[in-house]
């Protein structure tokens, strides 16, 4: 039969105490009859009678000292008992709780915590586990709001397809050409949302590989808006950069930096119809602060917080065409992190918004 921790921890508390117990005895036992034995020469030697009465004196030592050993024994060990068991159980109730609350996670309840130990290495054990549980829960969270949220931005597309095609199966005539165009720009709609989830997995997993090299900024910020002055309409925002002189390098992936600054200019033309679109930078002891502002509708207070979140939508958008994923930010924020930045949201509703993330010097 095999003893359990509770057994385990209650008899070795106990042989423990009474080994203790047992060593005072013996070690009383022997010291005891010498210091006696002591006394009584040192009475006869002072000229006391005491040598007819000495083997009644031993008797009476003997008997007093077998009784007080017995009575010693017997509180010696029940107090042993006692307090093995107390600390016994004190050690294995938190223990216990922490078995009870992992069951309970087996089974789904994810919102049990363990209460703060009297014990400080239990008490450590309990915050571990509680912050563990804490972690796992919001991990259950977001996965089930990721499986809402992919569910709802899959089904439009899909519903769009699948109706245009019933109605030219059931018909039986050929796909007209404006019909291929919006299906083809549906299907595409479907390949960039799964590209995106693609990338943001790898890029929350850290899977993204980086490779740093020393990049100049104004290069790269000639290159951009060179790019993007094609695609907006003559009464659209105008573009611009400016730089401290001599600005330092930045130590950065280039394809993955220029991807950060395409999701954010990106995001700023989608939202300012005219106005101002400005791309800065500016050092920062041993960092490099790049900022992209617009003077768009800009976001409410309320919404701020939640524009790094994935399939994030401004409430000033929803009756625009969802041309985006609604992935963009969330995974700029993780791949400005991945090279040891942070990014940040500033926005005034109705006068624009400001993104500005930092990397490491190089």
């Amino acid at each position: 039969m095999r003893v359990g921790l509770r057994g385990r921890l209650f008899f070795s508390h106990l042989i423990v105490m009474l080994v203790g117990l047992a060593s005072f005895i013996v070690i009383s036992r022997a010291t005891s009859q010498h210091l006696f034995s002591g006394h009584l020469d040192q009475m006869a030697s002072m000229g006391q009678a005491i040598h007819e009465i000495r083997e009644e004196l031993w008797v009476g030592f003997e008997t007093a000292w077998s009784g007080s050993t017995a009575w010693s024994l017997l509180v010696g060990g029940v107090t042993a008992a006692g307090l093995s068991y107390w600390v016994a159980h004190r050690i294995i109730q938190p223990l216990e709780q922490i078995e009870r609350v992992a069951r309970l996670f087996a089974a789904g309840h994810l919102s049990e915590r363990l209460p703060a130990s009297d014990v400080p290495e239990l008490a450590r054990l309990s915050a571990s586990f509680n912050r563990m549980a804490l972690s796992l829960q919001d991990v259950e969270q977001r996965r089930r709001e990721l499986i809402g949220d992919l569910t709802h931005e899959l089904r439009t597309p899909l519903t769009i397809v699948r109706g245009y095609l019933e109605e030219v199966a059931e018909h039986q005539q050929a796909l007209p050409r404006d019909t291929a165009r919006l299906l083809v720009r549906e299907t595409r709609r479907l390949e960039r949302l799964v590209n995106d989830l693609q990338e943001l997995s790898k890029a929350e997993a850290g899977q993204l590989p980086l490779h740093l090299q020393p990049i100049a900024l104004p290069t790269l910020f000639e290159k951009l808006l060179r790019r993007f002055e094609s695609q907006i309409a003559e009464d659209g925002p105008h573009l611009g950069w400016q730089c401290d002189d001599g600005l330092a390098l930045v130590l950065a992936d280039g394809d993955r930096l220029e991807q950060i600054l395409v999701n954010l200019l990106g995001n700023a033309i989608k939202h300012t119809r005219r106005g101002l679109i400005t791309i800065s930078a500016w050092e920062a002891r041993h960092q490099v602060w790049i900022a992209v502002r617009d003077t768009g509708i800009g976001i409410a207070p309320d919404e701020l917080p939640h524009v790094f979140e994935r399939f994030w939508r401004s409430a000033q958008t929803s009756g625009q065409s969802p041309s985006g994923t609604g992935i963009g930010l969330a995974i700029t924020k993780r791949l400005v992190e991945l090279h040891g930045g942070a990014i940040e949201a500033e926005s005034t509703l109705g006068q624009g918004s400001l993104f500005q993330f930092c990397l490491p010097k190089a």
